[in-house]
């Protein structure tokens, strides 16, 4: 959501600033965001992001995958009985003691 709206601004932006200078200035303008944005540091600085932003990710990813089963499992009993359709029991043994 931030990326569309970032890109929205940018076009907004963009564009109003071409209208206004015209477009020699404009192409100026669009060169030197590109040298700007081609520059090692502003490549570092977005390198960093995206691996803090993939790492956060993975974090992320771990938790839910360590909490669901077990947050799941504890009201898979109440929403659907206590046995399945051939009389097994739905909810491992780990789940159905009362967290």
């Amino acid at each position: 959501m931030i990326n569309k709206l970032t890109f929205v601004t940018g076009l907004a932006i963009g564009y109003v600033l071409g209208a206004k200078a015209g477009r020699e200035r404009y192409e100026q303008i669009r060169k030197l965001s590109g040298t700007v944005a081609g520059s090692p540091p502003a490549q570092k600085a977005g390198h960093a992001a995206a691996e803090l932003g993939r790492g956060a990710g993975v974090k992320a990813g771990r938790a839910i995958g360590e909490h669901l089963p077990e947050r799941v499992g504890r009201h898979l009993p109440d929403r659907f009985g206590r046995h399945g359709a051939n009389g097994t029991s739905v909810t491992p043994p780990r789940y159905g003691q009362g967290l």
